[in-house]
């Protein structure tokens, strides 16, 4: 976006640049709003919203100008306009024009990459074709099996404690067990992938080596699997008929990588988050007026993974909310004031069951091609956590909790709980379909003697003579054992057992 874009639609006097020793807080060039020191980001979306509508005009770090879409009508419609808008960032007039520096902390974000969610046209259509392809081989129904092993795997860490905390303990980690076994390296899953990808994605003085420890294991797994592929998604990208580079099936993995593991970690650690304070939606869920997947889509309106996503560029001057959109400028797609738009949500108390219009996971040519697999690990996660840990309560006041925000994002640092202790259950046998005894007695209904079953169970030598039988008596008959009743059988073969 060029400086003067931000201008009145009626003139096109330049704004003027950031003055010489313009202050580290408040209003920038043009009184204009600077995303990255806002304290409160919801309510500047909504005073931004009241002030110029459904896009408004602001400042990103080093005062570079940017356009932010609130509107959910006019996010649907940028990210569905190919045509007009697109990921490529060399584009971008500030880029172009020297205003971003290769040091900016947006950077990592912004960037063009020879990746599917940067590329257009045919070249989109060939490495997406190929992401999308790979995903399409998943079975979801050993997958949502691995999830309810792997979440019992993790709970048995701290069952027994009666105390934890659900980000760091669970929410970080379930999300990286599940992706590890996804791409076909479950034996790389462990507390240091986990922490690298955390410090890699919060972009500390370190992060640039936790990436480099993901890469590395990424890079074994491309080499592992060209040499030998299997029934994996690192497998299935290589087998491509896209016929994609080494270089391309590391950088698609990391892609699904990071973007499934920090999007679905916030997720379940924002479900959790609601079921713990709101006791109104945990009864709904008890009382079953509510499922757990309806519950992650109500959390994905009011809270998505991703509060915007850097970035779309105009690729050509056009209208859009009433702004005058040129060429080379930047829009941030903002799934969060989306979400709120009054348009289509003017009441935010009222449920939003059944309804996946919302924007969290994007929207076009570029809408997330691994929600599916986030939904999964929220919707099986949070049940079999629930179901484990039935009298699970926050273990602190509501107004303790802290979060750490940027302009992507929004995270819930810790999540203490505390709970009756439970012994550790075993989950290294895998699931089968033999069948399961009879747990019932063999006295049944009818029977005079409810005596006799027991007496059947004790050693011949310490069985009583029985009583001489008279000759009216009729033998009672015993009942076969009964199966399982067709929903006791489909709730075990759900959770894996």
């Amino acid at each position: 976006m060029t400086p003067e874009s931000h201008a009145p639609a009626e003139t096109d006097a330049p704004r003027p640049g950031p003055p010489p020793g313009c202050p580290a807080h408040g209003p920038g060039p043009g009184g204009l709003h600077r995303l990255h020191e806002s304290e409160d980001l919801p309510a500047l979306y909504e005073q931004l919203r009241k002030e110029h509508g459904p896009v408004a005009p602001v400042l990103l770090h080093d005062d570079v100008p940017m356009w932010i879409v609130l509107g959910h009508a006019e996010n649907l419609h940028m990210v569905r306009s190919p045509t007009h808008f697109c990921r490529d960032s060399r584009i971008w007039t500030p880029l172009r024009d020297g205003l971003v520096k290769p040091d900016h902390p947006l950077m990592p974000h912004i960037a063009w990459q020879p990746i599917a969610s940067h590329a257009e046209g045919d070249e989109h259509k060939r490495l997406r074709g190929a992401v999308q392809g790979a995903i399409s081989t998943i079975d979801f129904r050993s997958l949502r099996r691995y999830i309810n092993r792997s979440t019992q795997a993790i709970v048995n860490r701290f069952c027994e404690k009666g105390e934890a905390d659900l980000v760091g303990q669970f929410a970080e980690h379930l999300p990286m067990a599940v992706m590890c076994e996804i791409l076909g390296m479950p034996d790389e899953y462990s507390d240091r992938l986990v922490e690298a990808a955390r410090d890699a994605l919060k972009g500390t003085e370190t992060a640039i080596a936790s990436h480099s420890y993901v890469m590395d294991a990424l890079r074994r797994l491309t080499e592992r699997r060209r040499a030998q592929p299997e029934e994996d998604l690192a497998s299935y990208l290589i087998t491509h008929p896209a016929r994609l580079t080494d270089d391309e099936v590391r950088e698609h993995l990391r892609l699904v990588l990071f973007a499934a593991y920090e999007a679905t970690a916030n997720l379940l650690s924002n479900v959790l988050l609601t079921v713990l304070i709101d006791p109104r939606f945990r009864a709904q869920l008890n009382g079953g007026q509510m499922t757990v997947p309806e519950a992650v889509e109500q959390s994905l309106w009011n809270e998505p993974p991703f509060s915007t996503v850097f970035a779309y560029f105009a690729k050509q001057e056009t209208e859009l909310g009433g702004q005058r959109i040129r060429r080379g400028d930047g829009l941030l797609f903002a799934p969060l004031p989306a979400n709120v738009d009054p348009r289509v949500r003017p009441d935010l108390k009222a449920s939003m069951q059944g309804n996946r219009s919302h924007l969290a996971f994007g929207g076009g040519p570029h809408e997330c091609p691994g929600q599916d697999i986030g939904r999964s690990i929220a919707d099986v996660g949070v049940d079999a956590l629930l179901m484990r840990l039935p009298d699970v309560e926050l273990d602190c006041d509501e107004d303790e909790l802290r979060w750490t925000a940027s302009i992507a994002s929004r995270h819930l640092v810790t999540l203490p709980v505390q709970f009756a202790p439970k012994p550790p259950q075993d989950v290294t046998e895998p699931p089968n379909h033999n069948h399961t005894p009879s747990q019932r007695s063999d006295w049944q209904i009818g029977l005079t003697q409810p005596q006799a079953a027991a007496a059947k169970q004790q050693p011949a030598a310490a069985q009583p003579q029985p009583a001489p039988v008279q000759p009216q008596a009729q033998p009672a008959v015993e009942e076969p054992a009964r199966r399982k009743g067709a929903w006791q059988r489909f709730l075990s073969w759900w959770r894996g057992y």
